[in-house]
């Protein structure tokens, strides 16, 4: 069994300064380095997932293979990497809490007082050294939230503890914001400081700080956080904006934050990897000539995170294509026909995202209208493939008011409709229809060529489907069904063969997207796109 090393990623001063891109960017550096590794989220909130969460409070909710709902830096880990997650890879309060009360109403604890020292912290680290005894060399454990948040502070203990447990090998990166004074044009290290005494506070001292500038930083600047937080001018390592997130791999490699961790692990640092092939993905990204506008239409624009997956995907199939698509987030509440030749008419292609409820919906009904119409090439995914099923429904085959059940219980036509399975649910966390399932594709598919295969695995986060008590109506009148579950029928994937590109997928793609292995969905959509 190997000695796994445990890397945790915590973050001060502010939120969102990017502990999960860090976090990818070392794991991929290692990773070429021939080590193997995996990383996991620790969320401080008490949900037990972000499952039931509104994305304007946490950005999308990302899907593993194995159905756990998971946050959306999950995303970032496999995008990076390739490593696929599951549901050991992100764990929250909640979880660890239910799991804890579980095991003291069962007598675990032996009549014992539970408390969050030792109990508490046990339990998180317990889920921590689970990945370990999966024989990685490398667990790096990215710490939700900022370092002074009382939600924060089991795992900040967990961390002491684990750094002083002889068994253990812990190196601890504290990411923090370097803010710039444009009055006095200066960098102020003074909240790098603070954050670093509250984590000294805590009994854990950083061995190596990340600071997040606007500008780069100076030697002196280096030399005060080295000196004022306890580290060596090396470990003080900037992380300057970029214009794409997957430049940071090779920003962490020239400030050698991957030789920084090795060192402090006392193992041999060998050559740095060349990142060929990623650094050429970067240039493309940065600089392809040929460019194709594509509208996304969403409900949640204001916030670009709840829709992370899919504006990823659009990009690393961009990349595969030598192409880069200008991605334009239409809100589909401030759709209708009136307008909506003025909004959608000048776009290459046009993406219905997912999402739930009836906020919107007919916008995004609107929208599938005009790009049927107007043969301009379209991808609907989840509620995107609902809503053409619904378009086609009442436009083509005249069914005026057909509708889901899920925005109209009482339509008369339920083209779409609650699954069987999902009748009897009453508790929303954890019951959709989630992870992996088989789809067979048709070879007739526009899809078939970028797959090159008919038996595919895909995942799913869904409720509702396409009722087949439709099914011949729509085959006839040219919606054709190129997808289909093998064992429970449910239609996967809707063509109209006629169309330039015209197509709705029930599955999620956007969650197997990776920079080195795009998806074949998004690929065949901006191919017909870019034509």
């Amino acid at each position: 069994m190997k000695n796994t090393k445990y890397i945790f990623i915590t973050g001060g001063v502010t939120s969102s300064l990017g502990k999960g891109i860090i976090s990818s960017s070392l794991a991929k550096l290692l990773q070429e380095r021939g080590y193997s590794v995996t990383i996991q989220k620790l969320d401080p909130y008490i949900n037990i997932d972000p499952g039931t969460l509104n994305p304007y409070e946490h950005g999308e909710c990302y899907v593993t293979n194995d159905g756990a709902e998971t946050d959306l830096d999950l995303g970032h880990y496999e995008r990076f990497t390739d490593i696929i997650t599951s549901q050991a890879n992100n764990v929250t309060t909640g979880r660890i809490y239910q799991s804890v009360i579980n095991k003291e109403r069962k007598g675990d604890y032996l009549g014992k007082t539970v408390q969050i020292i030792p109990h508490i912290t046990d339990e998180i680290k317990r889920r921590i050294k689970l990945l370990g005894k999966q024989d990685f060399d490398f667990v790096i454990t990215e710490i939700g939230g900022t370092v002074g948040d009382i939600e924060s502070y089991p795992y900040i203990e967990a961390i002491r503890q684990l750094k002083w447990e002889p068994e253990n090998l812990v190196v601890v990166i504290h990411l923090t914001l370097v803010p710039y004074l444009s009055s006095s044009k200066e960098l102020k290290t003074k909240p790098t400081q603070h954050s670093v005494k509250l984590m000294l506070e805590s009994g854990v001292q950083p061995d190596i700080i990340v600071l997040r500038t606007e500008h780069n930083l100076t030697f002196a600047v280096r030399e005060k956080v080295a000196k004022f937080c306890n580290v060596s001018m090396n470990a003080v390592i900037e992380s300057i904006d970029v214009s794409t997130i997957y430049e940071v791999p090779l920003l962490m490699q020239k400030e050698k934050l991957d030789e920084v961790v090795l060192s402090k692990f006392n193992l041999k640092i060998k050559e740095a990897p060349s990142l060929k092939k990623w650094r050429k993905i970067v240039n493309t990204i940065k600089n392809a000539d040929q460019k194709v506008k594509i509208a996304l239409v969403g409900k949640y624009v204001e916030l670009p995170d709840a829709y992370k997956s899919i504006n990823e995907a659009l990009i690393h199939a961009g990349a595969h294509l030598n192409l880069k698509p200008e991605i334009q987030f239409i809100h589909s509440e401030k759709l209708e026909n009136e307008n909506i030749s003025e909004i959608l008419a000048s776009f290459d292609g046009v993406l219905v995202a997912p999402g739930f409820g009836h906020r919107g919906i007919e916008g995004k009904i609107d929208a599938v209208r005009f790009v049927r119409e107007h043969n301009i090439p379209f991808l609907g995914i989840c509620l995107g493939l609902q809503c053409a099923v619904i378009e086609f429904a009442r436009n083509v085959l005249n069914m005026k008011d057909a509708n889901s059940t899920e925005m109209h219980q009482n339509t008369p036509f339920p083209v779409i409709d609650l699954m069987e399975e999902q009748k009897s649910v009453i508790n929303l966390g954890g019951t959709m229809r989630l992870g992996s399932y088989d789809c067979i594709l048709s070879k007739k598919s526009k899809l078939y060529p970028e797959y090159g295969k008919t038996n595919l695995k895909e995942r799913h986060r869904h409720r509702y489907e396409f009722n087949n008590k439709y099914f011949k109506k729509f085959e006839d009148a040219g919606m054709k069904a190129t997808g289909i579950n093998p064992d429970s029928d449910l239609v996967e994937i809707f063509e109209i063969p006629e169309h330039k590109w015209f197509t709705g997928v029930q599955f999620h793609p956007e969650y197997k997207s990776t920079v080195l292995n795009p998806h074949p969905v998004f690929i065949s959509f901006l191919n017909a796109c870019k034509k």
